[in-house]
C-alpha cells in the first residue's frame, strides 16, 4: 500500500483483497496496453474531470462532482487498493481505535456516489494535451485535480545517497504517508523496550501540525503505563511548541515529566542513521530509537506536473503554485490543488494547514468552482475552515484541540487566519473527536 510505489491490483487480487474491481478500459480500448494507449475513451460530449490522488481530499471532490455535475465523467486514479486514514492513525498505534477504523475498501464510494476508481500509477503529464500518463496509458481530461499529499524529501538530509535514504525509510519509518510504513511504526512501538527513541520534526509547513507532538504523548503513554524505561526526545525545528503550545506543553509536565523532553530550535542539520546520531542547530544528539520525518514537500505529481512554485531567487518552494483564492494553477487554470500539496495562501500565515479536515473542505470548494465554469456560472472564492483534535493521555481519555477561522481582510485584500486554542484536557473533546471523524468518514467515504 505505498503511495509511491504500488502499481495497478490486477482484478483478481482486487476482489482478493475484498473489494470490487474496476475494470481497467472499455471494450473500445485496444487489446494490448502500452504507455502511449488510451485508456477510457471519452464517452461523447461529457466533461471530463480526472482527479490524481484517492485521499481525503481527492475521494471528496469526486463524490461532489458527481452530485454537482451529474452529467461529468469523474475518474480518480490512485495507487492504493484501499484507503488507510492519516486522521486518527495516532490513536490506532497505541489500540485506541481498531484497523477496521481507519482502514476502509474504497472502491465502494465509487460505486455509491458513480465515479470511476482506477488503480493505477501517474507517471507524468501532457499538459498542452490536456492528459495524463499512467502505468497503463494515457488518459484525456477537461480538468485535472491534483490531490496526492505530500512526498518525504529525505534529498534535503540526504542528497543523491540512496543507501541511507533507504536505510532510514526502513529503519526509522516517518508513517506520515499511509502505507505499510504505518504498519511498521506500530511494530515498533508496540517492541520498544527502552532507551532513548528520537522524534525529528520537519520543518514547517508540514503535514498535521499538531500531530507529530500528539504521537509523542501516545507513545509516551505506552511507555508509563507499560513501566518501559525508555525517554522520548522531540527535536523540533521552531522556537516553541505549536500549533496549541499551552495544552502540549502542560501535558508534558503534567503527564509525562520523566519521559519526554522537547528540544526547540533543533533544525537538523546532519543525520547519521546508520551510527544513530542526529547534529541539528541545538546540538548533536545519539538515539536508540528514531521516528525520523524529514522535510515535507508537495507530492511527486506536482513536480512530474511543472506546477511547483518558485521563491523570488528562483529556488523551488516544494509546494504548488496556485491561485490562493480560486485553487487552480497560476500557469494553467484547467488543473486544481487540493489538500496537503496546496501552496502558500497568505503573507499572515503562509499555508492553510495540512489536514484531512481542509483537503475535505478543498475538495468541495474546488468541485463548486469547476461546476461553476462548466455551468457558465461566476466563479466564487471560497473560504474553508479547519479543526482538529488531539489526544494526550488515553487513560483517562483527553484531548486538547485547535480551530482555525478564515476571513479575508477589507483593506488588504487577503486572507487572514484566527487560530482558538483549547489547551485544558478533557474527555468531552475525545467524544467530539469521534463524532468529528464519523461524520468526515460518512461524507467521503459512504460510510
Amino acid at each position: 500500500m505505498n503511495r509511491r510505489n504500488f502499481l495497478m491490483t490486477p482484478p483478481a487480487l482486487a476482489l482478493g483483497l475484498g473489494m470490487a474491481a474496476t475494470p481497467l478500459v472499455s471494450q473500445a480500448a485496444p487489446a494490448i496496453l502500452t504507455p502511449a494507449s488510451r485508456i477510457l475513451p471519452r464517452d461523447g460530449a461529457r466533461p471530463r474531470i480526472v482527479i490524481c490522488g484517492g485521499g481525503w481530499g481527492g475521494m471528496t471532490a469526486a463524490r461532489y462532482l458527481r452530485e454537482l455535475i451529474p452529467n461529468a465523467d469523474v475518474v480518480l486514479l490512485e495507487r492504493n487498493p484501499t484507503f488507510w486514514s492519516g486522521p486518527m492513525s495516532n490513536k490506532w498505534l497505541i489500540d485506541v481505535v481498531s484497523t477496521d477504523f481507519v482502514h476502509h475498501d474504497a472502491q465502494r464510494p465509487a460505486n455509491v456516489y458513480g465515479y470511476t476508481r482506477l488503480i493505477t500509477e501517474v507517471v507524468g503529464f501532457e499538459r498542452d494535451k490536456k492528459q495524463v500518463r499512467t502505468a497503463h496509458g494515457l488518459i484525456d481530461y477537461d480538468f485535472l485535480i491534483l490531490s496526492g499529499g505530500i512526498r518525504n524529501a529525505y534529498d534535503v538530509w540526504f542528497g543523491n545517497d540512496q543507501k541511507a535514504i533507504d536505510y532510514t525509510r526502513n529503519h526509522f519509518p516517518s508513517a506520515y504517508i499511509p502505507n505499510a510504513e504505518m504498519l511498521a511504526l506500530k511494530q515498533k512501538v508496540q517492541n520498544f523496550k527502552g532507551g532513548t527513541l528520537v522524534m525529528t520534526l520537519p520543518p514547517p509547513p508540514h503535514r498535521c501540525p499538531p500531530s507529530p507532538y500528539e504521537r509523542a504523548c501516545l507513545i509516551a503513554w505506552h511507555i508509563k503505563k507499560n513501566k518501559i524505561p525508555g525517554k522520548i526526545l522531540i527535536l523540533d525545528p521552531k522556537p516553541k511548541v505549536a500549533p496549541i503550545s499551552m495544552g502540549y506543553q502542560t501535558a508534558f509536565r503534567e503527564l509525562y515529566p520523566d519521559i519526554i523532553t522537547h528540544v526547540p530550535n533543533a533544525r537538523v542539520q546532519e543525520v547519521d542513521p546508520f551510527n544513530k546520531r542526529i547534529k541539528t542547530l541545538a546540538g548533536e544528539f545519539k538515539f536508540d530509537d528514531a521516528i525520523l520525518m524529514p522535510p515535507h514537500q508537495a507530492a511527486e505529481m506536482v513536480w512530474q506536473a511543472g506546477l511547483i512554485g518558485t521563491t523570488p531567487d528562483g529556488k523551488p518552494t516544494g509546494w504548488a503554485d496556485m491561485h490562493p483564492r480560486l485553487y487552480h494553477a497560476r500557469s494553467d487554470d484547467s488543473v486544481y490543488f487540493v489538500g496537503d500539496l496546496m501552496g502558500a495562501i497568505s503573507d499572515q500565515f503562509g499555508h492553510y494547514p495540512k489536514s484531512g479536515h481542509v483537503a475535505n473542505y478543498i475538495g468541495k470548494i474546488v468541485a463548486q468552482n469547476i461546476a461553476e465554469r462548466i455551468s457558465g456560472k461566476e466563479v466564487v472564492a471560497r473560504l474553508p475552515d479547519n479543526l482538529c483534535y488531539m489526544m494526550v493521555n488515553a487513560d483517562p481519555r483527553e484531548a486538547i484541540s485547535v480551530k482555525f477561522e478564515y476571513e479575508v481582510d477589507a483593506a488588504s485584500g487577503k486572507v487572514h487566519q484566527t487560530q482558538i486554542d483549547v489547551d485544558v484536557r478533557t474527555e468531552d473533546l475525545v467524544k467530539e473527536d469521534f463524532v468529528w471523524i464519523k461524520e468526515k468518514f460518512s461524507d467521503f467515504l459512504a460510510i
